[in-house]
């Protein structure tokens, strides 16, 4: 049965590997980019691809929270079902690391606005949805003031891992908290090293074959291994589920982190 699919971060590297994949399934793709002209190239390649499913863009900047909102209004007025959300779209190295409002990008574009997007689309899913987190393997303990914008982080590697760890922490915290009949949540690294612009600008190295990640993205998706990894970090790198840092499972520390995050999101989580 085809599937009703949000991939953010659609246009580049591993969002655009994984939405080939599932285009060439016949998956109805939602998708979405920073740069229309990009987007279109994007919908050009994947509608040319056999077996093709429906294709729809959606533009936006996730490093604006007004613009995340205005997303997930966008798809809530044209689907009433989603069955798959992919949250994959992450920056690394920016050359402006503040936002106009003085939030750190990596965490408003890693953390805070997939965390926003998923609550907001919440409406749209149902017991047989999923969100798929993209995670890494580069996890460090987060410092709630560098992720509410009271302080700057000038280590590019740091605030990346802080902001993987706030994520993973928060797909098993609301995973858990969730009533029956929600979507599965779970956060998985796709792999280390892979061969994305972000990998490139930010490490200096060519990277790994992107399909190891587009097929675990894919798997998280679909497969039947997934059926039951509600609340869970699936680690590409050992080819299983696994335990993250330990930060993430610390029951004080994951609420500390998702009552951050409600509280920075308290004004864009309701109209």
């Amino acid at each position: 049965m085809h599937k009703t699919i949000l991939i953010t971060g659609a246009t580049d590297g591993i969002g655009l590997a994984t939405a080939k994949q599932l285009a060439s399934q016949g998956h109805h793709l939602l998708l979405h980019g920073r740069n229309p002209s990009k987007l279109e190239d994007t919908k050009t390649t994947l509608s040319a691809l056999p077996n093709s499913g429906a294709l729809e863009c959606y533009q936006a900047d996730l490093s604006n929270l007004d613009d995340v909102v205005t997303l997930a209004k966008a798809i809530s007025s044209r689907h009433n079902h989603l069955d798959i959300l992919i949250n994959n779209a992450g920056v690394f190295r920016v050359s402006q690391t503040q936002t106009p409002d003085g939030m750190d990008v990596r965490f408003v574009v890693n953390t805070l606005a997939p965390y926003l997007l998923t609550q907001r689309l919440r409406p749209l899913m149902n017991a047989s949805s999923r969100v798929v987190n993209l995670s890494s393997a580069a996890q460090a303990p987060v410092d709630l003031d560098a992720m509410a914008g009271r302080i700057p982080l000038q280590d590019d590697f740091s605030a990346y891992a802080q902001s993987k760890l706030a994520l993973t922490a928060w797909s098993r915290k609301l995973a858990l908290s969730l009533p029956d009949g929600s979507p599965m949540i779970c956060a998985v690294n796709p792999g280390s090293l892979l061969a994305s612009k972000m990998v490139k600008d930010g490490f200096g190295v060519a990277g790994n074959d992107l399909s190891i990640g587009a097929d675990i993205l894919a798997r998280a998706a679909l497969s039947d291994e997934f059926t039951g990894a509600n609340g869970l970090y699936y680690d590409n790198d050992a080819k299983q589920f696994a335990p993250p840092h330990t930060d993430a499972t610390n029951p004080e520390i994951a609420h500390a982190i998702f009552r951050c995050l409600n509280a920075l999101l308290e004004s864009h989580m309701k109209d």
